[in-house]
């Protein structure tokens, strides 16, 4: 299969890869990584590659709408990841992102793509002897996508990109950041794939997993949210003023916060609080005091409480 992208109206492939369908045992892993730095967008790419195999981790930046190309040549399983403002290789970052598994026959598409969001996309693109190599054919998990494998059918697991748990993100993240050489390397990289593999599987067979946010809209709106949580939180917003803000209304506001990002809007300040509270401890010279106003509280024991319910020790005790 060949797979390549370009932005749309440049002359110029911002990759082009010939993966082969067949998979060699002893062929070694091909790592490269390329940078495209543009007035109007800035895009790194992360590519691994061997026979049957390709892995790209793209990080992009647009200052204003543009359209992404993309082309699939032969027929491969692609399990694709799209995370907003977030960073793949901090092991504390969020989990917001969706994702879905697709059987591609031949596929060439066009992506419009919001300008002012940092955009992580992550994909593995798996020829059909390998995906079958890693998961049973006659396997029940997969029975309605397999048939439309065999029909030779454009399919995709979820009829709408579903949410990015965190045991996907842990399987990216170890993924993303391999240090291991050589066989140990490969083998890794393969018992990752097949774990982001079993998690996407296992949403799709949990009836609870069906709640998730429909819209790129609803997605841009709660990134807003979450910018004014990020910047606000020592005097954060009410749920009214917030859902005002970014004109989503209460209920809705409160639901696809949780779904998105797994975690309530207070409990996501929360978070905030306490991290930079305890960044504050091990690296400034502040007493408590200042430390709890800092971080959003007027009375320092209300702030050691919280404190101690968070981390489970004192921010004495820290120290």
């Amino acid at each position: 299969m060949v797979v390549r992208s370009k932005i749309e109206g440049t002359d110029h492939w911002l990759f082009v890869e010939n993966i082969p369908d067949f998979n060699t045992p002893n062929e070694s892993l091909r790592e490269q990584e390329a940078q495209v730095i543009h007035q109007d967008y800035r895009i790194t790419n992360s590519q691994i590659i061997t026979d049957s195999l390709f892995i790209l981790h793209s990080t992009m930046f647009f200052n204003e709408e543009k359209t992404l190309h993309i082309e699939v040549n032969g027929e491969c399983i692609a399990s694709q990841f799209v995370f907003y403002n977030s960073e793949l290789k901090d092991k504390k970052a969020h989990t917001q992102g969706k994702h879905n598994i697709r059987y591609i026959p031949h596929f060439v598409k066009k992506y419009n793509i919001e300008g002012g969001y940092d955009i992580n996309y992550f994909m593995i693109l798996l020829s059909k002897p390998y995906y079958f190599h890693l998961i049973n054919q006659n396997s029940r998990l997969h029975e309605s996508f397999v048939e439309n494998i065999n029909n030779q059918v454009y399919s995709s697991f979820f009829d709408q990109d579903n949410y990015v748990t965190h045991d996907m993100f842990k399987a990216i993240f170890e993924l993303i950041n391999n240090k291991k050489q050589g066989d140990i390397k490969k083998l890794h990289i393969e018992t990752k794939i097949l774990e982001l593999l079993m998690y996407q599987m296992e949403q799709l067979h949990d009836n609870t997993s069906t709640d998730y946010v429909t819209t790129s809209s609803d997605i841009f709106k709660i990134e807003k949210a979450r910018k004014i949580l990020d910047v606000n939180f020592t005097n954060p917003p009410t749920i009214k003023e917030l859902s005002r803000e970014v004109s989503l209304n209460e209920f809705k506001l409160k639901k696809t916060f949780k779904e998105y990002l797994d975690t309530t809007i207070y409990d996501y300040v929360t978070r905030i609080r306490m991290e930079k509270a305890k960044e504050y401890l091990l690296q400034e010279n502040m007493n408590i005091y200042e430390i709890a106003l800092k971080v959003g509280f007027k009375h320092p024991p209300a702030f050691s409480n919280a404190f101690r319910k968070y981390f489970g020790i004192s921010p004495k005790e820290i120290r």
